[in-house]
């Protein structure tokens, strides 16, 4: 599609610099400005309207009077004729429509009628006649632009000839029946009824998701014909390290081992994300990707986003490997202990290095560099990966993340990469007992707390807010002093936030870690990675306001053991949410309810915010048409013959 603004009926500089305020400035822009949701409006009568809200059609007599009631309040108050009979009008803070409303106009006026004070108090005025029944799109706006103006815009507009790319395959739109595009944009703008109006909102949004999962399957399909590295590594090698392991792996962790086994002895570059649920044991799996690794004669890579995890990574991967030499590189590693790092990684001694942001140096340099395993891969950017990844030739690639989403919405965030989901938890876990307490009947909590300590075990205190302040008790520096008094001094109480450097948050956790101090307070830093196995208490002030998938990573610190743990969510509001946790410790489960609670944008705050923008879609609501989508497009690019149609949208992949 070529045509030009300027070329549909009515359309001046005014209108194109109103348009330019919603970032429209083509003509493809502004037919995909699609409405954000639809009003059916129902014609009433003063008598229905005196029993109940409703609308009616009314003339304008005068100009609108605007009264002044006092702080911010005002009415505006008009005389109108309706079916011969005259009315008064009032509706309140709406002064700006007094220079919109003229004398001899029609409107349409929605609200409840007094019939003794012969008063119609409007909750909503629409600067046009409604009719019965019709069904008036409703659109996004900003300040100069209203509803009215933008759909007399989209109106000649869609009465405009134009045609627009169709990116459904033949195949499909025979298969489904779809509408022709055109007439389904048409429909979307100026809809006549509900039917067509649901067949149009199929039809876009389907096509919306098949483009989506085009770009992923393409990318993927690109992907897979990446020459990777075939490592020679007999089975039986991998099955020995497995049984040399002091526990058993699960039913979920076997199935990824030996998927990273099939991907890594294949000719295809790897590239497979691990996701698990909290405690689920991902890091055993990673680490039998470094096993074959070694065994082929290769190096690894493990970047993790914080010291006090890499630190965690080195210390327990040395203990169940001891016959692969790990070294560690992070930020606080002494000149002499780094130069004595990168000589021996680079004369191919060091079979893993695991470290933070501090392998991408470019003094960091790998003999032969055969896997890079990225912890918690959202905290690190798309560069970053890429940098580490260019350290070796035609790497293999597991990405790790302790953040269960639904398989749905999965799809969209990674379907370009092959994905082990790993559920199970390691056998002798007890499932954390959670329970939702009001934060003035703390005793039940802090009677378990001291049992805890008493037995030698640790405790979490979470806290929603930074600083001290005047109106909440819930900030880290009056817990610390509230949980030094609640048991006299007797347990040592560290804080850990945000606004700490560095430098003291490591020392902080390692002193945690080590058991010099028992409780530690703490703002939601500490929600990824730490291993704490003697913590067996999380108190969660201000529950309310975390997301369910917060809320279970920060229960995720406790129950790393056989002991049994406790999760305390303390609120002053009891919310319905909260029970969600109560009943259930399975991560997938509840992600798949915040999903439902909160929608796709709200839970992550990473990948989807840039890749997922559709104008229509929402993969939460229309996760049906979705799953279709995808596998239709899965299906097409079995045997896709470079059509001319997708060039531009291959095009813009290849650029990335």
């Amino acid at each position: 599609m070529a045509m030009n603004l300027e070329e549909i009926k009515g359309m001046g500089e005014k209108s194109l610099l109103l348009l330019k305020k919603l970032n429209i400035s083509t003509f493809s822009e502004l037919l995909e400005y699609y409405p954000y949701r639809y009003e059916i409006v129902k014609i009433s009568d003063l008598i229905t309207c005196s029993k109940d809200k409703g609308t009616i059609n009314v003339q304008v007599v005068n100009s609108p009077i605007i009264s002044y009631l006092g702080g911010h309040l005002n009415r505006l108050s008009m005389k109108c004729l309706y079916n011969g009979t005259f009315i008064n009008v009032s509706i309140f803070n709406r002064g700006y429509l007094k220079s919109r409303i003229i004398p001899g106009s029609y409107i349409s006026i929605t609200g409840h009628y007094d019939t003794f004070h012969n008063n119609f108090t409007a909750s909503d005025i629409s600067l046009e006649v409604l009719n019965k029944n019709e069904i008036v799109p409703i659109y996004h706006l900003v300040n100069g632009i209203n509803n009215k103006i933008l759909r007399n815009i989209m109106k000649n507009c869609v009465d405009t000839k134009f045609d627009v790319d169709d990116y459904i395959p033949s195949i499909y739109k025979e298969r489904y029946k779809f509408l022709k595009k055109e007439e389904a944009l048409t429909i979307i703008h100026c809809p006549k009824d509900v039917p067509s109006l649901k067949k149009a909102r199929l039809r876009t949004i389907y096509e919306e998701f098949f483009i989506f999962a085009f770009k992923i399957n393409y990318l993927k399909n690109l992907r897979n014909q990446k020459q990777g590295i075939k490592k020679e590594v007999p089975k039986e090698k991998l099955d020995e390290f497995i049984k040399s392991l002091p526990f058993s792996l699960t039913k979920d962790q076997l199935e990824a081992t030996r998927a990273i086994y099939n991907d890594m002895t294949s000719n295809i570059k790897m590239n497979r994300l691990v996701m698990g649920d909290v405690g689920s044991g991902k890091t055993v799996v990673a680490l039998c990707g470094i096993v074959i690794n070694t065994y082929a004669g290769y190096q690894a890579a493990l970047m993790a986003p914080t010291e006090v995890l890499a630190r965690q990574h080195y210390d327990s991967l040395k203990k169940m490997a001891p016959n692969v030499n790990f070294g560690l590189i992070v930020g606080s590693n002494s000149i002499r202990e780094k130069k004595r790092v990168l000589y021996d990684l680079a004369l191919g001694n060091i079979d893993c290095l695991i470290g933070t942001h501090a392998i991408l140096n470019d003094k960091v340099e790998f003999k032969n560099l055969g896997l890079v395993i990225t912890d918690e891969q959202h905290r690190f950017g798309v560069n970053q990966r890429n940098i580490i990844e260019n350290k070796g030739r035609s790497v293999d690639v597991i990405y790790m993340s302790a953040t269960p989403i639904p398989r749905t919405y999965a799809l969209g965030l990674y379907g370009d990469m092959d994905l082990s989901i790993i559920k199970t938890k390691p056998n002798g876990r007890k499932p954390v007992i959670t329970k939702y307490i009001e934060d003035k009947n703390l005793i039940e909590a802090l009677k378990v707390c001291y049992a805890n300590l008493k037995e030698g075990h640790q405790i979490y205190v979470v806290a929603h807010l930074i600083e001290a302040s005047n109106d909440t008790l819930d900030d880290v520096k009056k817990l610390e002093e509230k949980f030094n008094l609640a048991f006299k001094g007797k347990y040592p109480v560290g804080i850990l936030h945000g606004k700490m450097s560095k430098k003291d948050k490591n020392t902080i956790m390692q002193s945690f870690q080590d058991g010099k101090l028992k409780i530690l307070v703490s703002t939601t830093v500490i929600e990824v990675g730490v291993d704490v196995s003697n913590a067996t208490v999380m108190m969660i002030y201000n529950a309310n306001l975390f997301g369910l998938a917060t809320l279970h990573q920060l229960r995720g610190r406790v129950g790393r053991s056989n002991l049994q743990s406790y999760c305390f969510l303390i609120s002053k509001v009891d919310e319905p949410r909260l029970r969600v946790l109560e009943s259930s410790n399975d991560g997938f489960y509840i992600s798949e309810k915040d999903f439902e609670m909160r929608g796709e944008g709200d839970i992550f705050g990473e990948r989807q915010s840039g890749d997922m923008h559709f104008k229509m879609a929402d993969i939460r609501r229309d996760n049906k048409i979705w799953l279709q989508a995808f596998n239709d497009s899965k299906k097409y690019l079995e045997n896709f013959d470079n059509n001319l149609l997708y060039k531009d949208i291959i095009s813009s992949l290849q650029s990335n």
